[in-house]
């Protein structure tokens, strides 16, 4: 007879399983204790100097609040933090509105060209924010060609309009970041069961009434994500208001820090600490608030067949209509700005009375390549994203693994970390990790080198690598390890063996993207950019302080032609950047 145990102690077999579990492996702590040094770090280093009133590396210092004192005292950091303000309410009120309709009618209509629509829509996603900005001022500035042509063919003098006010950037913030959120919803409105659609459409209901009342109240989560990403990256922008901005000192949160050591004259520790920890903050209160409203919110799903796809709505009269509409947005969001840096890169002069078929010439692409720090940032550029990109990837791929295999406390400890720089501008942890470089012994060769760079971006584009990878990792059963853990694999070997050859696909396309992303990125390598160190990106926004125009054109179409190609490669595959 079996005695039971006395209340408050185990049971032999109980204490015998508990005994026997195996002990965590040590690679989980080991990947968690990387990934923690590799985001946290830069982070702590920023708040510790934000309380000290000298560098954390100067040999006196207090510690105090006089540095947020400065900044908060500061009528700039106000005007700039409202300038921030307007910027990300209008990427709200125009990106996404206008991104569910054009994800409505590319994804559910029988509107015109609705393929070609959908990858122009997508391709701003992979060009710099500061490259665009450089496209508007070229086409749309006061000697841009399309301006050029708007006076002489309406006998003007000048233009009516301005692309260097507070408004003018806020509207081309909001048309340039439509991308963003037709991207979120359209792939939520191609996972939907159309069978509600449908039966609305039997009832007798319209397009419209359809949109309105069946379509977007199912996608309402991808809707306040949307909401919430245009928040965000209204505080976070950069390159946008520092070229637009620039000439008539119109400042937002982000240049304001950008521009903290020019106007004081010295490096400003403290002040830049502060600003840093702000944003960092409100990057955290908007995370926090999009997760609240997601959950509040709750997932929608619709009922019917599994799989179940209507056909496409007839918009009927509407059809062409908003196929024109359609194309006169991409063609001042995306076509012309582009059009604009690839021609202002082949010519001599730009501006008023300037024949272009006479200014034509090819010596602003061979100045690039005969001026060595050019040259240098498009090989730079290349490396980083060829080599950086792909022992990224084999990081992300740990990253993914450890969240979706790790025990549990190690792996949500690993969901966060690999989200927190999300929340987190670019700048920001550019500003940081260049700190860390500097000041701390170990990191100091690393400084003027490539993998300064390299590690910047595998950071800052953590959370977006980890999602692609984790993506592919749940398309793959592990079934196929287990056949090869019962055949006598290892569990490496079993990985190695049986869901390696199989992920292969996912991880091409997640290095595609990557890639890409790697190219554009500019923000976080403007403190790190060095003799030897040069990067696309960060090379243009170095450039834009010395007015350099025909070396802007020229980089920033190498940079334009680099992406359009990899991206056009990866389409082929059916890659898609989501």
């Amino acid at each position: 007879m079996t005695v039971p145990p006395l209340a408050g102690q185990r049971s032999p077999a109980r204490q015998g399983a508990r005994a026997s579990r195996p002990p965590l492996p040590v690679g989980w702590w080991l990947l968690l204790a990387a990934v923690a040094v590799a985001v946290l770090s830069p982070l702590l280093l920023l708040l510790w100097q934000s309380f000290l009133s000298n560098p954390f590396f100067a040999p006196v210092k207090q510690v105090g609040v006089s540095a947020y004192s400065q900044v908060l005292t500061d009528p700039a950091f106000w005007r700039a933090f409202g300038n921030s303000a307007v910027l990300a309410a209008a990427m709200i009120f125009i990106a996404v509105p206008l991104g569910s309709v054009l994800a409505f009618l590319v994804t559910k209509t029988d509107l015109p060209f609705a393929k070609v629509f959908e990858v122009l829509l997508l391709t701003p996603i992979f060009v710099s924010p500061i490259v665009l900005g450089v496209g508007f001022i070229v086409s749309l500035g006061p000697s841009g060609f399309v301006s050029g042509l708007f006076t002489s063919l309406f006998h003007l003098t000048s233009t009516p309009w301005s692309v260097y006010t507070l408004p003018a950037i806020a509207l081309i913030a909001g048309l340039t970041h439509v991308p963003y959120v037709f991207l979120y919803v359209s792939t939520t409105m191609k996972n939907l069961d159309a069978s509600l659609e449908e039966a609305a459409r039997l009832s007798g209901a319209g397009v419209w009434k359809v949109m309105t009342s069946v379509t977007l109240p199912l996608v309402r989560p991808a809707l306040v994500y949307s909401a919430m990403l245009m928040l965000l990256l209204g505080f976070e922008i950069f390159g946008l208001p520092l070229v637009l901005g620039d000439s008539r000192g119109v400042d937002v949160i982000t240049t304001y820090l950008y521009r903290l050591t020019a106007v004081t004259g010295v490096p400003a520790y403290g002040p830049m600490a502060v600003v840093a920890m702000i944003l960092i903050l409100l990057a955290l209160l908007i995370v926090f608030m999009q997760r609240a409203l997601t959950r509040q919110r709750g997932s929608y799903a619709s009922l019917g067949a599994k799989g179940y796809r209507a056909q496409r709505l007839k918009l009927g009269a509407w059809k062409w209509p908003l196929a024109a509409l359609t194309i006169l947005y991409l063609l001042y969001a995306v076509v012309t700005p582009m059009a604009g840096v690839l021609l202002r890169s082949l010519v001599r002069s730009w501006g008023p009375g300037v024949n272009l078929l006479d200014a034509l010439t090819g010596a602003n692409y061979a100045a690039i390549f005969s001026t060595p720090d050019l040259s240098r940032s498009v090989v730079n550029t290349l490396i980083v994203a060829l080599v950086g990109g792909g022992v990224a990837v084999a990081v992300y791929l740990l990253v993914a693994l450890g969240i979706q295999r790790a025990p549990r406390g190690v792996s949500r400890t690993l969901d966060y970390l690999a989200g927190l720089p999300r929340a987190v501008p670019g700048l920001i942890m550019g500003l940081a990790l260049f700190w860390l470089f500097i000041f701390v012994p170990v990191l100091k060769p690393v400084r003027p080198t490539l993998i300064s760079i390299a590690l910047a971006y595998m950071v800052v584009w953590l959370p977006y690598g980890v999602r692609l990878i984790t993506a592919a990792l749940g398309q793959v059963s592990r079934d196929l390890e287990e056949a090869a853990r019962i055949g006598g694999a290892t569990a490496t070997g079993a990985f190695l063996k049986a869901t390696l050859p199989v992920l292969k696909p996912g991880l091409i396309a997640a290095w595609l993207l990557i890639f890409m992303q790697f190219v554009r990125e500019y923000s976080s390598a403007v403190y790190l950019l060095s003799p030897g160190t040069e990067v696309l990106g960060a090379q243009i926004v170095q450039l834009w302080g010395t007015g350099a125009v025909d070396s802007i054109a020229a980089l920033s179409s190498l940079q334009i032609v680099i992406i359009v190609g990899v991206y056009s490669l990866a389409t082929r595959f059916g890659v898609r950047p989501e």
